[in-house]
């Protein structure tokens, strides 16, 4: 018998070509693609901030969650001056607190009966008395407003990473948050940031001290804050939360330093007066009390600016339309002063 090929060609094929490798600008030190290869980085705030913990991963050699407390840590300190300023204009206004009160009850007081002048004058009064004693309210804000920006590029970063994700995050964590691409299984990580954002503020933040009594509602509002923002926490990836949480133990501790005398001195910190809420001008109410006089002054307010409203419309409607007859007899025509005199005699 023979066999028969289906082909009387005998060449065999040439070997199929191997992958491409990757160039070697998409991989770093470590084997690890740059952040750029995979559509992270760049040069804004957010970018930036992708940059700045890949180059503590790589070049440091430090573990993801390594490099998230340290870049954490490093921000921080470059706002530590910031604070130191917030801290200093804030013991002013707390010793200051009850000549500042009394003008801020005469201005409330002038705004309720609609006295809009002497609301004003008594603002100018209160403007002046704290240049005098060189305080500035908008120093109590510095910190909340350069940290808000940065908290916003370090979480969109993170959640950037996670979501992506870079490779080596989920393997970058530590004990049970191994991975830091995904949430806390365990909850811990939002419990722990949620407990230290509460101590921090039953403390003190950063610019300001909870039992100061000029807070008012705020402070209801900052205590509620941690009970607020954990149902959200479960879902964020746990990077995001190592950073939170380490933001948190910073505050704590910067706190807790700027409560020693010692430091309050080095600092040129005031110290604390301690003032009977008995005695200060305006007393501290409770939050349901508060609640009940905030929403009295908003609708006084809208009152009195409807009433404002009104006036404006009827003084310009006096003003366009027509003159308002205000007499019997108009005296500009024919005839009407015969009347007149007719009118005044009959009177007689």
């Amino acid at each position: 018998s023979t066999i028969r090929f289906a082909s009387n060609d005998t060449t065999i094929p040439e070997p199929p070509l191997p992958p491409p490798l990757p160039e070697i600008s998409d991989v770093q030190v470590l084997g690890e693609p740059t952040l750029e290869s995979i559509g992270l980085g760049g040069w804004g705030p957010v970018g930036l901030i992708q940059k700045s913990l890949d180059f503590l991963h790589i070049t440091c050699d430090l573990p993801w969650w390594g490099s998230i407390v340290v870049g954490t840590i490093v921000v921080r300190m470059l706002m530590f001056p910031l604070v130191i300023i917030a801290q200093r204009n804030a013991a002013k206004m707390h010793n200051i607190l009850p000549g500042l009160q009394v003008l801020q009850l005469k201005m409330s007081e002038a705004r309720e009966r609609g006295d809009k002048l002497d609301a004003a004058r008594n603002a100018q009064e209160m403007m002046l008395f704290m240049r005098e004693k060189g305080i500035n309210p908008l120093k109590n804000m510095l910190v909340p407003f350069a940290q808000a920006p940065l908290f916003i590029s370090f979480f969109l970063g993170l959640r950037g990473m996670a979501n992506h994700p870079v490779e080596s995050m989920k393997e970058g964590g530590l004990y049970w948050f191994m991975d830091l691409t995904v949430p806390d299984q365990f909850y811990l990580l939002p419990i722990i940031t949620s407990a230290t954002l509460a101590v921090t503020i039953e403390m003190g933040t950063d610019s300001a001290r909870l039992n100061s009594a000029n807070l008012g509602l705020m402070k209801y509002f900052l205590r509620a804050m941690p009970f607020i923002i954990f149902p959200f926490t479960i879902g964020f990836p746990s990077g995001i939360l190592v950073y939170w949480a380490s933001s948190n133990f910073i505050s704590l501790i910067q706190v807790s330093l700027l409560r020693i005398p010692v430091i309050r001195e080095f600092f040129k910190i005031e110290k604390l007066i301690i003032h009977d809420k008995t005695k200060l001008p305006i007393k501290d109410k409770g939050f349901v009390k508060s609640v009940s006089d905030s929403w009295t002054n908003m609708k006084i307010t809208r009152e009195l600016e409807e009433r404002q409203r009104i006036d404006e419309i009827n003084f310009m409607k006096a003003g366009r339309g027509a003159v308002k007859k205000t007499f019997k007899f108009d005296p500009t025509q024919k005839g009407s002063s015969d009347r007149i005199t007719t009118l005044q005699a009959k009177k007689r």
